[in-house]
Formats: C-alpha cells, sequence, structure tokens
C-alpha cells in the first residue's frame, strides 16, 4: 500500500500537459504579426549591453577577436533558438520554456522551469530599470543619485543599495501601465525604440569603419611600451596579452565567448507570444532567427568599430563609445550614443517585463500559481493582474535592492530554460505521432489504431524494425535522453572543477572524460538509430540529435561556471517555489482536476454495471 501511494505520487509530478492539436481558442489578443515580434526580440537582446560588453571583452579578455567571440556566441544562442522555434511552430501556445516542459518532461520540471524564468525576469527587470535610472543621472551630471544619497542613504551594505532609487520605481510602475494597456500598444512602443536604437547603431558602425585605423588590429608589445611610457599609468591599461588581431590567444575568445553568449540572451520572450501572434506557428519561428539574425550583425558590427576606432587596451569598460569617439575628435558624437542607449534600455526593459506576467499568467491558468493571477481584463485582453503584481514586485527590487550580486541568478533560471527546451525536443521528435496528437484525437487513434506487441531487444536499439516512432522506440528516446543529460551533467562537472589537472595530463582524469565521452557517443547514436516523427511542421531543427545536445552541453557548462554563492541563492529561491509548489499547485492542478474527473466518472462507470449486474 505505502508503494502504491509513493508511485501514484511519482505520477503526479511526472504528468504531463495535454493540449488539442492546432490553434486553440484564447482569450488574450491575437493581435501581433511577425514585425512586431522580431521589434519585441530585437529590443530585450539588444540592450545596454552593446554600448558596454562590447568594450569590455575587448579591453580584458579578447582584444579585436572580440568578433570572433560574437560569433562564436551568436551560433551557442541560435541552437537555443532553433529549438525554441521548433516549439514555438509546434506548441504556439503562452508559457514558453516552461509549456514546453510541461508538455514533454513532465509537471515538476514544468514549474521549476516556470518559477525560474519568473526569477529571471523580475531580476532583469529591476536591474535594467536601475541601469536606465544611472545613464540618464549620468548624462545630466548624477544630480539625483548625489541628492538621494545625501537625505534618504541605506546603511545596509552587501544586500541593499546605497539609496533607494524612485526614478527606477516610478519608470518600471509607468512601463507596467503601458503594458496593461494592450500588447499591440507595447509592440508600437517597442519598435519605435528599437528602430532608433539600429539607427544610432547603424551610424556607430558606419563612423567607426570610416574614422577606424585597421593598424589598431596589428598592434605590437612596442605599441603597448610607448602607450605606457605616455600615460605613466600600467594600471589602467592593464595587460595587452601578445599583440595583434588574437592577443590573448584561444583562451582568450573562450572566455570572451563565455561572457558575450549572455549579450544573446533575451530572445525567448518571442516564445511567450503564443497566444498573442496573429499566426504563432509562422511568426514564433521567424522572429527568433531573424532577430537573432539582427543582433548578432550589429554586436559584430559595434566591435569591429570599436576596436578599429582605438587600441583595444585603452577602451574605457564603463563608456567605451564614447571614448573612442572622443579619441577620434569627434566628441559631439557621444550625445547621439547616449539617446541609443536609453532607447536601447527602454527596449531591453521592455523585453524583461512582457513575457513575464505571460509565464505566470500560464502557470496560474495551469492552476500550478494561485488561480487569481490568470484574470484577463475584459477591455484590453491582457493578464492584468498578473502583470500589476509582477510590476510591483520587480519595482520593489529596483527600488531598493542592489542587484549586481543577484544578476548571476537570471543567468542559471535562463540556461536551465534553455536547456530543457533543447532536450525536449529531442524527445519529442522521437514519439509516434498519436504521442503528439493529444486530446480527444488522441483517444480516437488508440481506439482505432492497433500495433503489434514489441519487444526491446539489444538489436532493436540499434537497428530498429519499424521506421515510424513506436511507444517502445519514444520510451528509448526518452530513457536514453534523460541519461544523456546526467552524463553531460558530470562531464561539464568535471571540465570546470578539474580542468587544470585534465589539461596538465593527469590519467585518472583523463580516464574518466574519456569513459564519460565514450557512454556519450553510444547513447547519441542509439537515439540517432530511432524512427523520427514526420509530422509537418512550419520549422524542424536540423541535424538531431547532434544540435540540441551541443546546446545542452554549452549551458550546462556556463551554469557550472556560477560560483558557489550563486547557487546557493538559486537553492534558496527554489526551496520558496517548492513551497508553493507542494503547498499548492500539485493539490490545485488542471491535470489533477482532470484525474479526478476521470476517476469519478469511472467509478460512476462501475457502479452503474455493478447496479445492472445485481
Amino acid at each position: 500500500m505505502p508503494w502504491q501511494a509513493f508511485r501514484r505520487f511519482g505520477q503526479k509530478l511526472l504528468r504531463r500537459r495535454t493540449l488539442e492539436s492546432g490553434m486553440a481558442e484564447t482569450r488574450l489578443a491575437r493581435c501581433l504579426t511577425t514585425l512586431d515580434l522580431v521589434a519585441l526580440g530585437v529590443g530585450s537582446t539588444l540592450g545596454a549591453g552593446v554600448y558596454v560588453l562590447a568594450g569590455e571583452v575587448a579591453k580584458d579578455k579578447a582584444g579585436p577577436s572580440i568578433v570572433i567571440c560574437f560569433l562564436v556566441a551568436a551560433v551557442s544562442s541560435v541552437l537555443a533558438g532553433l529549438c525554441y522555434a521548433e516549439f514555438g511552430a509546434r506548441v504556439p501556445r503562452s508559457g514558453s520554456a516552461y509549456l514546453y516542459s510541461y508538455v514533454t518532461v513532465g509537471e515538476l520540471w514544468a514549474f521549476t522551469t516556470g518559477w525560474n524564468l519568473i526569477l529571471s525576469y523580475v531580476i532583469g527587470t529591476a536591474s535594467v530599470a536601475r541601469a536606465w535610472s544611472s545613464a540618464f543621472d549620468n548624462l545630466i551630471g548624477n544630480h539625483i543619485s548625489t541628492a538621494l544619497q545625501r537625505s534618504v542613504a541605506l546603511h545596509v551594505p552587501q544586500v541593499l543599495a546605497e539609496y533607494p532609487d524612485f526614478f527606477a520605481l516610478g519608470l518600471v510602475f509607468l512601463l507596467t501601465g503601458l503594458l496593461a494597456l494592450g500588447a499591440s500598444e507595447s509592440a508600437l512602443v517597442t519598435k519605435v525604440f528599437t528602430a532608433v536604437n539600429l539607427l544610432v547603431l547603424g551610424f556607430v558602425i558606419i563612423s567607426g569603419f570610416i574614422k577606424g585605423d585597421l593598424n589598431n588590429w596589428k598592434l605590437t608589445e612596442e605599441d603597448y611600451q610607448l602607450a605606457m611610457a605616455e600615460t605613466n599609468d600600467t594600471y589602467s591599461l592593464g595587460p595587452l596579452g601578445s599583440g595583434g588581431f588574437v592577443p590573448f590567444g584561444f583562451e582568450g575568445i573562450l572566455r570572451g565567448a563565455a561572457t558575450c553568449f549572455y549579450a544573446f540572451v533575451g530572445f525567448d520572450c518571442i516564445a511567450t507570444t503564443g497566444e498573442e501572434a496573429q499566426n504563432p506557428q509562422r511568426s514564433i519561428p521567424m522572429g527568433i532567427v531573424i532577430s537573432l539574425s539582427v543582433c548578432f550583425f550589429a554586436y559584430f558590427g559595434v566591435s569591429s568599430a570599436l576596436t578599429l576606432m582605438m587600441p583595444y587596451y585603452q577602451l574605457q569598460p564603463e563608456s567605451p563609445l564614447p571614448e573612442a569617439f572622443l579619441y577620434t575628435g569627434w566628441a559631439s558624437a557621444r550625445y547621439v550614443v547616449a539617446v541609443g542607449s536609453l532607447c536601447a534600455l527602454s527596449t531591453s526593459l521592455l523585453g524583461s517585463m512582457f513575457p513575464m506576467p505571460r509565464v505566470i499568467y500560464a502557470m496560474a491558468e495551469d492552476g500550478l500559481l494561485f488561480r487569481v493571477l490568470a484574470r484577463i481584463h475584459t477591455g484590453t485582453h491582457t493578464p492584468v493582474v498578473a502583470t500589476v503584481v509582477s510590476g510591483i514586485i520587480a519595482a520593489f527590487m529596483a527600488f531598493l535592492f542592489k542587484l549586481t550580486d543577484l544578476v548571476d541568478l537570471m543567468s542559471i533560471g535562463t540556461l536551465l530554460a534553455y536547456s530543457l527546451v533543447s532536450i525536449c525536443v529531442l524527445i519529442l521528435r522521437y514519439q509516434p505521432e498519436q504521442e503528439i496528437k493529444i486530446g480527444e484525437e488522441m483517444e480516437l487513434q488508440e481506439e482505432t489504431i492497433t500495433t503489434e506487441s514489441e519487444k526491446l531487444t539489444l538489436r532493436g536499439l540499434f537497428f530498429p524494425l519499424n521506421s515510424i516512432p513506436t511507444p517502445v522506440s519514444g520510451q528509448v528516446v526518452y530513457v536514453c535522453s534523460s541519461l544523456l543529460a546526467v552524463l553531460l551533467t558530470v562531464l561539464c562537472l568535471v571540465l570546470a572543477q578539474w580542468g587544470v589537472p585534465l589539461l596538465s595530463g593527469d590519467p585518472v582524469w583523463i580516464t574518466v572524460v574519456v569513459l564519460l565521452l565514450l557512454l556519450i557517443i553510444v547513447i547519441i547514436v542509439v537515439i540517432w538509430r530511432q524512427p523520427q516523427s514526420s509530422i509537418p511542421l512550419h520549422f524542424k531543427v536540423p541535424a538531431l540529435p547532434v544540435l540540441p545536445l551541443v546546446s545542452i552541453f554549452v549551458n550546462i557548462y556556463l551554469m557550472m561556471q556560477m560560483t558557489a554563492g550563486t547557487w546557493a541563492r538559486f537553492g534558496v529561491w527554489m526551496l520558496i517555489g517548492f513551497a508553493i509548489y507542494f503547498g499548492y499547485g500539485i493539490w490545485h492542478s488542471l491535470e489533477e482536476v482532470k484525474s479526478n474527473q476521470r476517476s469519478r466518472k469511472s467509478r460512476a462507470k462501475t457502479g452503474s454495471i455493478y447496479v445492472h449486474r445485481v
């Protein structure tokens, strides 16, 4: 009896959401075009990073080879983006990675994904609001921060900010009101700010190539020594490396690419528009691919222009573009850059705030969060309660907290979501058609389609008898994908924590890595040999199973770079989430309600049969 109760409880954690095929009716307004989605993706991805990140990475990590760093980061981001694009075509609903996980790997993983997405969006919104306030304050001579530090300073170091940011608080409230008005109004504002931002970046790129000097990509140690002699300040210049286009070597490119990867985080907000896009099965894949392409060309062009305009070791990480224009004798251009940075921060802020209530709404509608959060305004057709609640929380964090120590939590939540979407694509592509078409249609197929009993054999793992997916082949892929996730996690942990003895030729760690790689290759071959589903979609990830697995490896490896303190804070956040799930969500889940209804119908049917027999 205890074993049966434990088994039923385990089934609750792994139950999957059932969806009817095609586009279902929605309470939200389908008003977003493909252009709206592209603007949303570009705006949320091409934020303040393009004005700051390029200078930081070029000076300390990569030099002129930062253009290669952005190329590597873009490729790794596109891998995750392609997986999102296939799911957007397959499951056109609100919820993004949360819903994709719910459909494929079960309720507990779905809640974990959604809960971390909420964390990422809240911290992202608060940090960008603080950055907007700081940028504006810097533009007017730091009068706001000076006045607030004198009058209402907060003396709680390491926890709270130096002063409460009333400007950031008001900004988040203002945009919360804009989002509550409707998706089309928010999309219009996003398009305007994104267009201005792209025009400014175009001006930067063209100016950089005109006023730049190709010799800045061929610097030598003699140039560095001359610069030190002129400035008499060796510390501010930092290490030159070995000079040339790749002054910090291949290791510098990898370190720079790991940092540049986060510049592409944000495109996933497009996937939350599944119930507001006019044609989500077509618009979501196109929006993701186009927005990532635009962002790559912008980052590539700006970083090229920046390192051509002035020596990379003289860049100022806090404000690289204004300093570069000052260096070339065009100081007035810094005002154009300031306008672009404020527009970029505005679109980035909207890009962080837009998906947050959509994820909360999707989870509340499924019963995993409190159902009051799923209320839709009858006039604007927006999740107004979720919008207001999430806006208040983000505004409160921007108002009081110092967010620099919490920003890494954004990365964990986002990378976890990317990994789960990749593994969900891998699993779902190999499932039988009657398992994918779920709902009443699936029940009808199960009644009409009869399949021969299939037994799993060792030969069948590598040479399946069927050319179409079967329940057995689908289960093989499900188990193999789970094993791969565990093995890739162990491999990334070994590479991240014991990389030094591995590079020095330690035979123990080399043996461990080789064994892990052999197991991974064997399991990949098993998955590759299984038949794939032939259901037509507007977009499919190419080169399965390799591309999703590469995406999973990159994401997990980047997660392993986080500090112990970040993982501890992540653990606290997850404890709060699990308290909500096990105290409320698991009992009020929509799937739990459906399960209880089926049980009551089954008992009623059994009772009527018994009475009839008597």
